[in-house]
């Protein structure tokens, strides 16, 4: 199964939708696909689609999907390392309105460049990252987070 999220963002990402359909149209996605589209309103006979989802639903759909399809968002792509889920992430783009600069491409290409993900800051190259995807091995996240705890008790204690 494909777990595909555009997070909470207001703004819609239906390129990101339509690309999806043509991939499954085009037979390049044959598994399930269900959505989570937050403020994109989208109807498709191909794809599972709901609007918000509980926190629950979205930790279960993760952890139960094959491969996790989103937006730039850290929390989203975070959420998919942490559960060693093959990531694919695409970029919203200002000069479509789905965000307000291109942050989003910028945190993609980073997490591209070490690894983690396939970054599609271009949806036209979103078939190439659905064919690298089988043999893509993610590199394993490994939180830092005790070590930040830590560092941060010492200073306090200074």
């Amino acid at each position: 199964m494909i777990f595909v999220t555009l997070g909470t963002h207001d703004k819609p990402f239906n390129r990101l939708l339509n690309a999806i359909e043509k991939e499954i149209i085009n037979n390049n996605i044959k598994d399930e696909v269900i959505v989570q589209a937050g403020a994109s309103k989208f109807k498709s006979d191909y794809m599972k689609i709901f609007d918000l989802i509980s926190m629950q639903e979205f930790d279960e759909l993760v952890s139960k999907c094959d491969l996790l399809i989103t937006h730039g968002g850290v929390g989203s792509i975070m959420t998919g390392l942490k559960k060693g889920k093959k990531v694919i992430a695409c970029a919203r783009l200002a000069k479509y309105q789905e965000v307000v600069n291109d942050h989003q491409k910028q945190i993609i290409e980073n997490f591209d460049k070490e690894g983690y993900i396939i970054g599609v800051t271009d949806l036209k190259n979103l078939s190439n990252a659905l064919k690298k995807v089988s043999n893509f091995k993610p590199k394993k996240y490994i939180s830092n987070t005790k070590n930040m705890i830590k560092l941060v008790k010492e200073k306090i204690e200074e």
